[in-house]
């Protein structure tokens, strides 16, 4: 480390973020002039630093491109979403899929966006979902509505304030008839996303509750339109998602 980084650690982790910001579910590995290019830093500044993150191992490079390297991996177990949350639920996400048949995910909020913490697809591909450790729009998914229903109104507001553009000719990018669907998903008891994010693809979605019924996650089925029934489906998925709230409450 050099005697500017040792002067002002809180720069070097600044850089260091920068350069794991660069990676994201379409760029997993860069080569140096990729990740020049999408961390902003000067092209010696991200070399010195990468080198350094590939010595700790957050960083990995058996070619000529950058990649996350597996000590964060191993460190992002620990985290209280994926070692707690997710070891309470995966049953029940089993259990769902063995009932189903179709994709099963788990997502936390995360800002305007919703993190996939956990995701069962068995052998039928869905390239358009995205991956463990990927967000999807929380406006126009059943994972981020199922969640928002719960929320307090300042989380509903910075939300829908982040914006809602339509990713399919079904999107809902009202907030008011956003808000109306939210009101609909708490009294309900489950949300649906009728190919408001993908074409093609529904999703039915329950939120998880915490020891103190607060709001902490939401599980959902996700399908071809033709697979996914909701006014059936619901039920079974709110069913699943209670379980897997008791599960949680009793780790907590």
């Amino acid at each position: 480390m050099s005697t500017t980084e040792t002067a002002n650690p809180a720069a070097a982790l600044d850089r260091a973020a920068a350069i794991l910001d660069a990676f994201d579910a379409e760029h997993r590995e860069l080569t140096l002039a990729a990740l020049v290019a999408r961390c902003g830093l000067p092209r010696s500044t991200t070399h010195r630093t990468a080198d350094r993150m590939l010595r700790l191992g957050w960083l990995d490079k058996p070619g000529e491109r950058y990649r996350i390297g597996e000590r964060l991996f191993e460190i992002s177990g620990l985290a209280p979403v994926r070692h707690e949350l997710r070891e309470a639920v995966l049953p029940f996400l089993q259990d769902l899929y063995g009932a189903t048949k179709v994709a099963v995910q788990l997502g936390v909020l995360r800002g305007p966006e919703v993190l996939i913490v956990e995701k069962i697809t068995g052998h039928r591909p869905m390239p358009m979902l995205s991956a463990v450790g990927g967000s999807i729009p929380t406006y126009c998914s059943g994972l981020g509505r199922a969640i928002l229903a719960h929320s307090e109104p300042a989380v509903v507001d910075e939300v829908l304030a982040a914006g809602m553009p339509a990713r399919t000719p079904r999107t809902l990018t009202s907030a008011d008839v956003v808000r109306r669907e939210l009101a609909v998903v708490a009294e309900r008891g489950w949300a649906v996303d009728r190919e408001e994010g993908n074409a093609g693809v529904s999703c039915v979605a329950a939120p998880i509750f915490g020891p103190l019924r607060e709001i902490v996650a939401a599980l959902s089925i996700t399908g071809p339109s033709a697979a996914i029934r909701p006014e059936m489906a619901g039920p079974a998925v709110r069913m699943a998602a209670a379980a897997a709230s008791r599960a949680y409450s009793v780790r907590r």
